[in-house]
């Protein structure tokens, strides 16, 4: 059998041969290099496994031999070695493609766990089935998977942000089956329901006598997610106490449950999510500056329903064949003037108020169609349509379509109102007109 091969580049003949003989013990070839021109040089023959370099070398630093295998060997997973404290090399080297890093001093410990997630990464076909997808085909959505795929494969944290009911944690979870870690738990954790008072246990865990009611040692969150992924929803709202030791478990990787003396290591990927500005919350003084830099490495904002209205129709489709299954024997059905009726809603709940909206709608419909009145909707302000009203008269039918119309393209391009007009297939002073006459200024 093929033995694996590892590529270590540093300018220190000392800690290349305690890397060496880290990589004889777990039964690895190892080649090394002692500057970034030898490792190119090794590199453009191929063959290598993983790579772990110095972020810091005579002729230049880690991320030109990050960017380097990037670009020449994008399945071989790379990782820093950082100097201790060094929060913008790592941050910087993870957003060049870095697979993770580890910070001086380097001990066996870290050496070791790196490197076998890094190889577990780079061969795992993690399982797919079962998890809910993210529906839609408009640009924003095509975009959000696009970069689920790149960073599933990475060590970054990533921070997902976007308003309530977007599909932030949907999102967290692909990401999560799509990784190396699929095998092992996710641990979704709330972070703005957790009591102040209890927030240090529930993260780290306690042992035994810890405080009165402690009667056995118990796991936190960081231990159950041990090999996986630690998903952090609406991590805004953590107070700035517990901001402080996560920083400390991040940068550690390791934990100390309460009433203990030791600290145990763990392996997490962490995902966090806000519908909240962090930057501002950052500004204002309630997020800590340093915590951000940690969590907000790979940044995805998952888009507003009213920003790809386009997806409606796909998105109640699958929405209602999920209901369906619990109601078996039954085919939900969306009449077209319903249909029409939400593409013209706002949905500040996004997703998940058209989910509500649905599940309504259904229980209320009769023979299981769903019709304008069913899903009880508030009139729409500027509009000059209310639920009740959607399907009343041929004009008012067709007044719906246009502006239907009018608003999809309006959104495709940006509200561009001359790029809209092409492509409708009208003049600019026709296309002012129409939206004249239907209030739409």
């Amino acid at each position: 059998m093929k033995r694996t091969r590892v590529l270590l580049v540093d300018d220190e003949p000392d800690l290349l041969d305690l890397l060496e003989m880290d990589m004889t013990r777990m039964g690895l070839d190892s080649e090394r290099a002692g500057s970034v021109a030898e490792a190119r040089q090794c590199l453009e023959h191929g063959g290598f496994d993983l790579c772990l370099t110095d972020m810091r070398l005579p002729d230049g630093d880690g991320l030109d031999i990050v960017r380097f295998i990037v670009e020449r060997a994008p399945a071989t997973p790379v990782a820093v070695i950082t100097a201790f404290g060094s929060t913008e090399n790592a941050v910087a080297a993870l957003k060049a493609g870095a697979f993770d890093y580890v910070e001086k001093p380097v001990t066996p410990v870290k050496v070791r766990s790196l490197v076998r997630s890094a190889l577990k990464a780079a061969t795992s076909e993690p399982p797919r089935a079962g998890i809910r997808p993210l529906v839609g085909n408009s640009q924003p959505m095509q975009q959000v998977r696009a970069l689920i795929g790149k960073v599933a494969r990475s060590q970054a944290p990533v921070f997902i942000t976007g308003e309530t009911g977007t599909g932030k944690e949907v999102a967290a979870r692909l990401i999560h089956n799509a990784s190396p870690r699929a095998t092992a738990p996710l641990i979704a954790v709330n972070c703005g329901a957790i009591p102040e008072n209890l927030m240090e246990s529930e993260f780290f865990g306690y042992r035994k006598g810890a405080f009165t009611g402690a009667e056995a040692d118990r796991d936190g969150f960081f231990q159950a997610a041990h090999g996986g992924t630690l998903f952090l929803d609406e991590v805004a709202d953590l107070p700035l106490p517990m901001q402080v030791k996560l920083l400390r478990a991040i940068q550690e990787k390791s934990v100390r449950r309460v009433g203990g003396v030791n600290e145990e290591p763990v392996d997490v990927r962490l995902i966090s999510a806000s519908h909240q500005d962090l930057q501002a919350a950052v500004s204002s003084g309630r997020f800590r500056h340093d915590l951000f830099y940690r969590l907000n490495v790979i940044e995805i904002r998952m888009p507003a329903l009213r920003e790809r209205r386009e997806d409606l129709p796909q998105l109640a489709e699958f929405i209602l064949a999920r209901l369906s299954e619990c109601h078996p024997g039954t085919e939900p059905k969306l009449q077209p003037a319903a249909l029409l009726a939400l593409a013209q809603y706002d949905f500040p709940g996004n997703v998940r108020e058209l989910e509500n909206m649905l599940e309504r709608g259904l229980a209320l419909a009769e023979n299981h169609t769903i019709d304008v009145t069913d899903l009880n909707m508030t009139p729409l302000e500027g509009s000059g349509v209310t639920g009740a009203e959607g399907n009343s008269g041929l004009q008012t039918h067709l007044d719906d379509l246009e502006r239907l119309a009018i608003q999809e393209a309006l959104v495709k391009t940006g509200h561009n109102k001359t790029a809209a007009a092409r492509l409708l297939g009208v003049t600019f002073r026709s296309l002012r007109y129409r939206m004249e006459r239907l209030s739409m200024e």
